[in-house]
């Protein structure tokens, strides 16, 4: 127990360095007051899950600005509603000279602000569900409280070892590539096949250098054995996730055992 909160201060001492070397970034500090709200997920947070997937915030920090100035990229829609302003990012695939993909495939992230442009939820629709099931996507997002922190490159890498393991059924590859259709690169290894979707967000007025950032690479890996997604992997709105959901599931009892 001693050596668990020695290594917590070391570890908010380490990223109270970063933030002050980060002159002016007042949004960085904002986003590990949130990083640690994470740590009570349950006091901060709460999930509602219906045809899309909802993270409320109970005491939001961040300010609708500090997503711009983390991401360099604005919203497809910027909508006024009776509590305060709702964004909503598109993203549609495309293909290898990024024009629209046919059939049409789309998905989109919603985020909603109060009238002090505070962040009070964020929703991802049901395609996006497709490659992150609603038990996977919680369990990632309650993984955060015990992240561990890369300042060099300011990632989060979620701790699977401090949260309850769920039990769940993996999507199969014939499902997601019913629904996202073909993929525009498939490669080959020795265990798994790799497929790689390109989507491309709708937005404008992007800064100079950062025009990359419009273009989500989605990485999906299955299990040659069994067919199932075992990982994704993308950028979203410069948001980077990846998620490896063999991590956060029960061990399977073995056949054999009676």
């Amino acid at each position: 127990m001693k050596n668990q909160i020695i290594h917590r201060y070391l570890r908010i001492f380490g990223l109270l360095i970063l933030l002050v070397s980060l002159t002016g970034c007042a949004y960085w500090l904002r986003a590990y007051q949130t990083y640690l709200q994470m740590g009570e997920f349950d006091r901060y947070f709460n999930i509602v899950v219906t045809d899309a997937f909802t993270l409320e915030f109970k005491e939001p920090i961040l300010y609708s600005k500090d997503f711009v100035s983390l991401s360099k990229l604005y919203a497809s829609e910027d909508d006024l509603t009776p509590t305060g302003r709702r964004w909503r990012y598109r993203f549609s695939k495309v293909d290898a000279n990024n024009k629209p993909a046919v059939p049409e495939v789309k998905f989109y992230s919603e985020l909603n602000f109060n009238k002090e442009s505070r962040i009070t939820s964020w929703s991802f629709s049901s395609l996006f569900l497709e490659i992150a099931p609603p038990k996977f996507l919680e369990v990632s997002l309650r993984s955060i409280g015990g992240a561990e922190i890369n300042k060099d490159k300011m990632q989060l890498r979620g701790n699977t070892d401090l949260i309850e393991k769920i039990s769940a059924e993996l999507p199969k590859k014939a499902t997601v590539v019913a629904k996202l259709g073909a993929p525009l690169e498939i490669r080959d290894e020795p265990e798994w096949e790799i497929y790689i979707y390109h989507f491309l967000l709708d937005t404008h007025g992007i800064e100079e250098g950062y025009e990359d950032r419009a273009l989500s690479e989605v990485k999906l890996t299955f299990d040659k054995k069994t067919q199932e997604l075992i990982k994704m992997a993308g950028r979203f709105a410069g948001l980077k996730v990846s998620i490896n959901y063999k991590k956060f599931l029960d061990a399977k009892p073995d056949a054999t055992e009676n």
